[in-house]
């Protein structure tokens, strides 16, 4: 269904791809795993067409249907009934079956009674299992989740769960949940040093494979050193015994023939740490009596009443769709309370990142831009080690936001 072969990408001085080659069947339902801007996203860009690439080829089957979990929040129907409708096969005689639909809102955590609203009165989160539903729905030969799981409960989770373990064509799924992708696929990928290495399985066995592939070149490096600087050592001492010139001679084209191997380079990983302001005051915040609801009468909550005080790390659990990102986005001034107050210490540094803080980035930006438009002051030297510290060091700072992943 899919064959790639010898397909290099690079952004300027960062390579992604090298040479690198896979073959997907019709029915394999592949788990795509590698650290963060190892190149997974963009892989998923490439075989959408939404990406170039350097060198090398990129072949679906013709005819090959591909759907992917778009991040971007557009909606046109009226009802999230008639928006996850839409995108239902018409099926002979020019019907949908509608009931899949309505199967797959019931699994993803919408009650029936939720179908006649409009998408836009759901929270970010059940906006994205909207659009998880209408792609379900449209049932593509080959189906692209790039971290899928991100808005769902623990319910809705093992319902996909078991819906893409049945799933019957090909599946490829970006996630850092672990568990759930090795509950799901049949094979494994793994971006690794600018390369695809694929194995049937989930992700345990091609990990322990790696590492010991690693290890073994290791090994191998040190004792060809070993056995090179020996060989030196030798051709140097006996350079002049006219005794020895066969011997030197010969060990002099033997080293000049062995392909020399390289140590592995070490791999960046992630390394930032927040420096916080210095704070006086016992108080960071204190919220009395607030209420919000989006239906007249109907309260998402009511009546809470708290203090943040300084070095508190509060997390705000309970189902989806009860109101923890509303009283975020109350508490962050994004909505106003329907009752009740807050009032924050005047010397209160407040920063907010929400559900859907991506429709929050210009697309036409780069990374460096959205960094130094969020500073207070801008500096572009130290944007640009923030940019750095965020893995988006060098060139990648300069890639715009349109073509990063969610």
């Amino acid at each position: 269904m899919l064959t790639i072969s010898n397909l290099s990408k690079s952004y300027g001085s960062h390579e992604l791809l090298r040479e690198a080659s896979l073959v997907i069947a019709s029915d394999e339902r592949i788990g795509l795993i590698g650290r963060n801007g190892y190149g997974k996203s963009t892989l998923l860009k490439m075989i959408l067409n939404e990406e170039s690439w350097d060198s090398g080829e990129l072949k679906l089957q013709s005819g090959v249907s591909v759907g992917y979990l778009q991040q971007h929040l557009n909606f046109t129907g009226k009802t999230i009934h008639e928006e996850v409708c839409q995108a239902l096969p018409v099926q002979e005689g020019g019907y949908r079956e509608e009931y899949k639909a309505e199967q797959i809102l019931t699994g993803l955590g919408f009650h029936e009674t939720q179908f006649t609203l409009s998408p836009t009165k759901f929270s970010g989160g059940f906006q994205i299992r909207i659009l998880l539903a209408k792609l379900l729905v449209s049932e593509p030969d080959l189906l692209l989740l790039d971290e899928p799981t991100n808005y769902l409960d623990i319910t809705s989770l093992r319902w996909l769960e078991s819906f893409l373990r049945n799933w019957p064509k090909a599946l490829i799924l970006i996630t850092h949940d672990r568990r759930f992708l090795d509950a799901i696929v049949t094979h494994t990928v793994l971006i690794h040093r600018c390369k695809l290495k694929k194995l049937s399985g989930g992700t345990e066995k091609i990990y322990e494979q790696i590492a010991e592939e690693e290890e073994i070149h290791s090994r191998t490096v040190k004792n060809q050193q070993k056995r090179q600087a020996d060989t030196i050592r030798f051709i140097e001492r006996f350079r002049s015994k006219a005794s020895k010139a066969k011997q030197v001679q010969s060990r002099v084209k033997a080293l000049a023939r062995e392909e020399k191997l390289e140590d592995l380079s070490d791999i960046e990983s992630l390394d930032f740490s927040f420096h916080p302001l210095p704070f006086a005051g016992k108080r960071l915040m204190n919220v009395e009596g607030i209420e919000f609801e989006y239906i007249p009468s109907k309260p998402l909550f009511q009546n809470l009443n708290f203090v943040i005080a300084p070095g508190e790390k509060i997390a705000v659990i309970g189902p989806n769709g009860k109101g923890k990102s509303t009283l975020l986005e109350v508490l962050a001034g994004v909505r106003a309370p329907t009752k009740g107050s807050m009032s924050r210490h005047a010397d209160c540094d407040f920063g907010y990142f929400g559900q859907t803080n991506i429709n929050r980035l210009s697309p036409h930006h780069t990374v460096e831009d959205e960094v130094l438009q969020a500073m207070p002051i801008p500096n572009r030297s130290r944007a640009r080690g923030i940019c750095g510290a965020m893995m988006f060091s060098g060139d990648l700072a300069l890639k715009k936001t349109e073509v990063l992943s969610g």
